[in-house]
């Protein structure tokens, strides 16, 4: 059997959140992947399927995705080149480069990154590794849905699934699990921060459609369009997609508070999933009848990221005091 790259990550009841929403909160802690975040699931899978005789891999991220490949790459031998655009923190091309990965730095926002990974991949003939947009990917990060399933234990199933929304890709995974689980039924809130609401902006569009540009401060959030298939999931009447979004302050507030009640720093774009449990959108869906009362237990997924520490979190709280 093929190695697998990322670990089985704890699932962990929040007593502290559990009180918040009402009813038992359990947090899949993907912030203790090797990489820092659920993306090595993914890209670890696609990367046995399709990377054992590169020459090399490339990707475009202006993070997680570029972590996980240079991680994968390493243990599997082969150079990665990260393409990262100017947004990206320096402690984040610091650790791409610790990982053994050439970052190139790259336009202003992700999708000028993609495109120069995509003209290396064919220049260079190397792996092109993307960040969101691939069916391997999604069966990867798939894997995350069935551990919780184990971990519950046969016949138990969550009230909802809570997750944040960047490219689409984590969405796309968690509907493959869901259905390799047979939980279908179950509701997917789907969150986005303000500013980085590719899918939210789809859904009232009725169609996909590319956002002028990234204002928000959930970088890793920052895809300008989101994937196809997470957009026809979100149109799908067999399934319950919840989109809602929440303020970089509501984010941040999150993050803040999460790292005071359960000891762990998670970036912006996972303060995204968390939000809900803090700001009490959870009890309005609720009284909106779009969750049920009462709710069984809520799932959050809490994705990680490595663009976060102290020093970035201080900044964060300086630019966004409102």
């Amino acid at each position: 059997m093929a190695e697998h790259f990322h670990l089985n990550t704890p699932l962990l009841e929040s007593v502290s959140m559990s009180k918040r929403v009402g009813t038992t909160v359990y947090m899949k802690m993907e912030n203790s992947q090797p990489s820092g975040s659920f993306k090595i699931r993914g890209i670890g899978h696609l990367c046995q399927k399709l990377a054992r005789q590169s020459k090399g891999v490339v990707c475009s991220s202006g993070g997680n995705a570029g972590m996980a490949a240079a991680y994968v790459a390493r243990r599997m031998g082969v150079p990665a080149t990260v393409i990262v655009p100017s947004s990206t923190p320096q402690l984040v091309v610091q650790r791409l480069q610790d990982q053994g990965a050439t970052v190139r730095i790259i336009g202003k926002v992700w999708d000028d990154a993609n495109a120069e990974a995509l003209r290396l991949a064919e220049i260079e003939g190397l792996t092109f590794v993307p960040p969101f947009d691939h069916p391997l990917l999604w069966q990867g990060h798939a894997s995350l849905v069935v551990e919780a399933a184990a971990s519950l234990g046969p016949g138990v199933k969550p009230g909802a699934v809570l997750l944040s929304v960047g490219g689409g890709g984590l969405l796309c995974g968690v509907i493959q699990g869901l259905k390799d689980v047979g939980w279908m039924d179950v509701p997917v809130i789907a969150m986005e921060t303000v500013g980085a609401d590719c899918l939210n902006a789809a859904i009232k569009a009725g169609k996909v459609v590319t956002l002028d540009d990234i204002t928000s401060e959930a970088k890793c959030l920052g895809a300008k369009t989101v994937c196809k298939q997470a957009f026809e999931y979100a149109q799908c009447s067999e399934l319950k997609i919840i989109s809602e979004l929440v303020t970089d302050q509501q984010a941040l507030h999150a993050i803040q508070t999460f790292l005071d009640e359960e000891r762990v720093l998670v970036e912006m774009a996972c303060g995204a999933a968390l939000a809900p449990v803090y700001t009490g959108l959870v009890h309005r869906l609720q009284k909106e009848g779009r969750l049920p009362t009462p709710l069984g237990s809520l799932l959050v997924i809490v994705c990680g990221g490595s663009s976060i520490n102290m020093e970035q979190l201080t900044s964060l709280k300086h630019k966004l005091k409102s």
